[in-house]
């Protein structure tokens, strides 16, 4: 099962909910975590509060593993707060609700021979408005396939109409936590300021999790446009003149 963002007490939890956001109670209790990752804990259902995100995270991302909580979230959270920012759609785009019928649809990904390597960028846009469809390739020289997720994710929204809501499908768990999760960024930093930068201009930003290699044909494709990147060593825009 999914989970999706609520507020207790004032602060920002992941709750574990059923396919259409709804809490899933249990004896009045609802199963909350502190952060993607974070252990588990039990809250009562009627002290949660909607949040304005009601996006979903999918149950792989948002597992519970075997870290306890820090000494600060026990202090400030005895009943399973944090400070979650959880704006994840496990899925498609058909997941999305109430997104606009005219969101830039965007599929990004980024590739990496060696890890430090050569790295390339992939990205997939379609506008629903003018039946458009564009295609980046990008070489971007020498760095990592996180740096190279990053970029992917700030060229499909530097590429994109600006006054349009964007709808980010990427694979990159690293990228996704740092822009919709709030995970503190350790490496990269300077990248990770930049992007978030250009995403604030785009307070209706998407972002979807899709799985990677797993057949979704766009995925695929922008996976595609990364590693010709790498191999030609140049960039090709579909919306510029060859």
């Amino acid at each position: 099962m999914p989970f999706r963002a609520f507020r207790l007490r004032g602060e920002k939890i992941l709750v574990r909910v059923d396919a259409r956001g709804e809490p899933v109670a249990k004896d009045g209790r609802v199963d909350v975590i502190y952060k993607a990752g974070g252990k588990m804990y039990r809250a009562g259902l009627g002290n949660l509060t909607p949040d304005a995100n009601v996006t979903l995270m999918s149950d792989e991302d948002a597992a519970p593993g075997d870290a306890a909580p820090t000494k600060t979230e026990k202090a400030a959270a005895p009943a399973g707060k944090q400070g979650a920012r959880g704006r994840i759609t496990d899925g498609h785009v058909s997941g999305h609700g109430s997104a606009p019928a005219d969101a830039i649809i965007a599929y990004t990904d980024g590739a990496c021979t060696g890890n430090p390597g050569p790295m390339g960028v992939g990205v997939v846009l379609w506008d629903p408005l003018t039946k458009t469809r564009r295609e980046l390739s990008e070489y971007l020289g020498s760095g990592t396939n996180n740096i190279a997720e990053l970029v992917a994710i700030q060229r499909a929204l530097e590429l994109s109409p600006p006054d349009r809501t964007v709808i980010v499908h990427s694979d990159s768990s690293y990228s996704l936590g740092l822009l919709g999760l709030g995970w503190k960024a350790k490496a990269n930093q300077a990248l990770v300021a930049e992007l978030r930068e250009v995403a604030k201009s785009r307070p209706g930003m998407r972002l979807v999790k899709v799985a990677g290699h797993s057949g979704v044909p766009e995925n695929e494709r922008a996976d595609e446009l990364a590693r010709t990147a790498i191999i030609r060593r140049d960039t090709q825009d579909s919306a510029q003149p060859k």
